[in-house]
């Protein structure tokens, strides 16, 4: 990067090593093609029933669950930079044989090990995130490269679709390619960032690490927390269309209504993550269950597309608010040679509700109908926020305790 231009980044307060971070995120989500395409491609392309390619698409989130554990866990004991490595340059050879696979018996391990490797790196990320930035920052760094995400996944898809009208395997390949591009800035440009004190932890035992784990049950409180946060905001994706549908409104309705969300993401996230810095960690999460809550909960009274569009932006402003502050919270609460771990059963209770969401809304629609479905929404999201204000004075008296021992 130029002199000038270091030195702008240098003004926002973050280290050249978290823009080398933030630039990565941003080419790996621009090249994210293959899973928002990839339930078309099996059926289309390998000729799949559209049962068969759910299963397929489920291995992949299996995969990324269990990369979230497994992830953190070897960013505290090998460190943060061979994590990302061996993420970055196993996932595109995967990409590319999966790509090129055709049988089912093939493409469901391949599916597999891809969500595992394409989501290994996450933890790491986070928690060299918190090596690097000093706790005040947190909030602004982890929005930076939330917006990043969101930035690069605006466009992904519509360049995904030209690709896939001149060959499908395009996809995998240009997937394959902004994916190995990130691991080639980890590997010439991100040095180690794990503390000394992280590597001795890390030594110890397993159950010791567990055991520790239990004595500090916040963070599993929290992780309960963020399984509801994503059971709420998963609605958006699989009951919100249904419900659009029987207001008669289609497809393209839906996906006019659901820009809103990225618009927003990507205009609001920025100065959101500067405000939140500034606002108390678990009064702002109060504010974001609140706000999920609310958003989801008007959409029982919603019969138009004006209105959709307006629940979908109230519960974006929750789910922005969230975003940025969660993964602080995270970081706060972890010893230094857990935080890989603890960024990890994060990662993997945000996975688990992608699991979950779709399979509770979808038996409560189906059952009980929309009306119950989106009041559900808005009291879970009400127990949330209470549940985050709750955990306000035992976070404070934890970190306050670590403070003196250190």
């Amino acid at each position: 990067m130029g002199t000038p231009f270091r030195s702008r980044l240098k003004a926002l307060g973050l280290p050249h090593t978290f823009w080398l971070l933030w630039i990565g995120t941003f080419i790996n989500r621009l090249g994210g093609f293959v899973v928002p395409f990839l339930t078309l491609y099996l059926t289309s392309q390998r000729g799949l029933s559209i049962g068969q390619a759910a299963l397929v698409v489920s291995l992949f989130g299996a995969g990324s669950f269990s990369a979230a554990l497994v992830g953190g866990e070897l960013a505290d004991r090998l460190g943060r930079r061979p994590v990302m490595l061996i993420s970055f340059l196993i996932a595109p050879v995967n990409m590319i044989l999966l790509g090129l696979a055709r049988p089912l018996t093939v493409i469901g391990p391949l599916t597999l090990l891809q969500g595992f490797f394409t989501d290994l790196y996450r933890p790491a990320v986070n928690a060299m995130v918190a090596d690097l930035v000093p706790a005040e920052g947190r909030p602004r760094a982890y929005g930076y490269i939330y917006w990043a995400i969101n930035l690069g996944f605006a466009f992904a898809p519509a360049i995904a679709g030209l690709m896939a009208r001149w060959n499908y395997f395009l996809l995998f390949l240009g997937d394959a390619l902004t994916t190995f591009v990130f691991g080639m800035i980890v590997l010439w440009g991100v040095r180690e960032t794990r503390p000394s004190r992280a590597k001795e932890g890390a030594r110890t035992g397993e159950e010791g690490r567990l055991a520790r784990l239990g004595r500090e049950p916040l963070m599993l409180v929290f992780a309960a927390l963020a399984l509801g946060f994503g059971i709420i905001y998963m609605q958006g994706n699989v009951t919100l269309p249904v419900d659009m549908r029987l207001h008669g409104l289609g497809p393209d309705a839906y996906g006019l209504a659901i820009a809103v969300n990225g618009a927003l993401i990507v205009l609001l996230g920025i100065p959101a993550s500067h405000i939140l810095t500034r606002w108390p960690r678990f009064a702002s999460l109060a504010l974001s269950g609140l706000l999920l809550g609310i958003g989801y909960g008007l959409t029982a009274f919603a019969a138009s597309l004006a209105v959709f569009a307006l629940t979908i932006a109230v519960w974006t402003l929750g789910e922005i608010a969230g975003a940025t502050v969660a993964p602080s919270v995270v970081a706060d609460l972890s010893p230094v040679d857990l935080r890989g771990l603890y960024q990890g059963i994060y990662g993997g209770a945000v996975g688990l509700s992608f699991f979950l969401g779709p399979i509770l809304g979808g038996w409560i629609f189906q059952q009980f109908g929309p009306r119950t479905l989106w009041g559900a929404c808005f009291a879970l999201g009400c127990l949330l926020a209470l549940g985050y204000l709750a955990m306000s004075g035992p976070a404070q008296r934890r970190l306050a305790k670590r403070a003196r021992a250190a």
